[in-house]
């Protein structure tokens, strides 16, 4: 025996479930109306059964009772195989890849006709001759298709003993006879397929990968359906007039029926999912392309924006710093030659702030103690600047380190103009990330009538915006007669 590529029809058909959710909505609707018909359709047989009988069913023995109720049983039984395998022809009809199911449906309708010809008259037990060995050929190829085996040569022998079979009728023996060898022989040969059967789905749970391995609920669900038909088997054998067989045989073909049913829901939910991982992961990609996307756009941008700083740069310094510069170096005004100077300054800063590496705190710390004392001092303010007591290995972008000069120019600029201070204290620490400089002087304060208008004066309005465009904010703290606070904080 081996495998084929072609007797994967389980695999196929998990495979192909996610392409027939119709399918399977039929299946599964015609599978609850087979269980819901059967139920009712039973029990009112039964019940005729019960009022015909024109006894209590109390008097009545159990072997009474049972010769009752096993024919209505075994004929509720045949009414569901019926609906069991219009149901599974639905099936096969609309996906093919299932088409292993149909030695399952060809046995439902097989047995209900056998069952049918009972009690035999002469043509009928040659017709039941002529029928079993095909349905156990039917059975055969099904249990060996559950297992995805094939045997070629099996095949031929199973076919050319239902071809020849029948010729037994030929022979000088009452066809009774014939049929009793045929019950004997084909249930012998059935039980070894079922044995067979269940020793491949044993191995099968033992194979070396999850994906191929044969669950053991199933397992164990496989033994229980085809023990009922063992069982059907050996009740004909031995107890012929029982009607076990009419009871265990449907049992056990609805059983597998259903087991078709409950494999078919889970694969039609495995593939489902397996859909909507997928498209978890096709948004997950998507996503991330639109990321990298506007990664390339962002680095893109940013090139554009840097060439274009660079040349407004290069324009200034070319243009406009030389012409500061000769005014600084030609003027005759002293006050001219000042402005010309402070403006080649700015120029320069804002040059710097365009096209400038990162400058390292320490060495930003020192350019602006040497400006903020040096104006202070001109102004015959007494400086106190506080660095921090630490060495900070922090940089500042160079944008950051332009807007945060303005910021202290401009604080400078005020004390000096405005607060009429002898003292100023310049702190600056840095800690949890962010940089801090705290400016204090003694002066007079900002005036009450000015208070709420701190913004629309003195330039505090462009030092909060500067410090709001490196995520920052500039706090002042004002009253008349104890001097102001500046507090500017920014992360670093």
């Amino acid at each position: 025996m081996h495998r084929t590529t072609e007797q994967h029809g389980e695999a196929a058909g998990r495979n192909s479930a996610a392409a027939a959710p119709g399918a399977a909505r039929q299946f599964a609707a015609g599978t609850a109306a087979a269980l819901t018909l059967a139920v009712p359709v039973c029990l009112a047989q039964v019940a005729g059964a019960a009022a015909a009988s024109g006894e209590g069913i109390s008097t009545w023995s159990f072997a009474t009772l049972w010769s009752k109720l096993a024919p209505q049983l075994a004929y509720g039984l045949q009414s569901a195989l019926v609906l069991m395998a219009f149901a599974l022809g639905l099936l096969i009809w609309q996906r093919r890849a299932q088409r292993h199911i149909a030695w399952l449906l060809a046995l439902m309708p097989g047995w209900v006709v056998m069952v049918g010809l009972s009690p035999l008259s002469s043509w009928q037990t040659a017709i039941a001759v002529v029928l079993a060995p095909w349905l156990l050929w039917c059975a055969v190829h099904y249990l060996m298709r559950r297992t995805r085996r094939r045997d070629r040569r099996l095949h031929r022998l199973l076919l050319a003993q239902a071809l020849l079979f029948p010729a037994a009728l030929l022979l000088p023996v009452p066809a009774s006879r014939v049929a009793g060898f045929a019950l004997w022989w084909l249930g012998a040969q059935l039980l070894v397929a079922m044995g067979w059967h269940l020793w491949q789905l044993w191995q099968d749970m033992f194979l070396p990968t999850l994906e191929e391995r044969y669950p053991r609920f199933d397992f164990v669900l496989s033994c229980v359906l085809v023990g009922f038909g063992a069982l059907a088997v050996l009740s004909a054998w031995f107890l012929p007039g029982s009607g076990l067989a009419g009871i265990l045989g449907p049992l056990s073909l609805l059983g597998l029926g259903l087991h078709r049913v409950r494999e078919f829901a889970r694969a039609l939910t495995q593939a489902e999912l397996a859909v909507l991982q997928g498209e978890l992961r096709l948004q997950e990609r998507i996503a991330e392309l639109e990321r990298h996307f506007d990664q390339v756009a962002e680095a893109k941008l940013e090139q554009v924006t840097e060439r274009e700083r660079k040349r407004i740069a290069a324009d200034l310094h070319d243009d406009l710093g030389a012409k500061l510069l000769t005014i600084v170096h030609t003027s005759e005004s002293d006050r001219i030659s000042t402005l010309a100077r402070e403006a080649l300054e700015e120029m320069r800063l804002s040059v710097r702030g365009l096209t400038g590496k990162p400058v390292q705190l320490l060495d930003a710390l020192g350019d602006w103690r040497a400006e903020v004392v040096s104006r202070l001092a001109q102004a015959n303010i007494l400086a106190e600047w506080k660095s921090p007591a630490e060495d900070i290995e922090h940089t500042f972008p160079a944008r950051a380190y332009v807007q945060t000069t303005r910021i202290l120019r401009e604080s400078v600029s005020n004390i000096i103009k405005h607060s009429g201070a002898t003292h100023c204290v310049i702190s600056c620490s840095a800690q949890d990330g962010y940089f801090s400089v705290v400016i204090q002087d003694n002066g007079q304060g900002i005036p009450l009538e000015l208070e709420g208008r701190l913004d629309k004066g003195h330039g505090m309005a462009s030092m909060k915006a500067r410090a709001k465009q490196m995520h920052g904010q500039c706090l002042v703290e004002s009253g008349p007669g104890w001097g102001t606070v500046i507090r500017l904080t920014i992360p670093l």
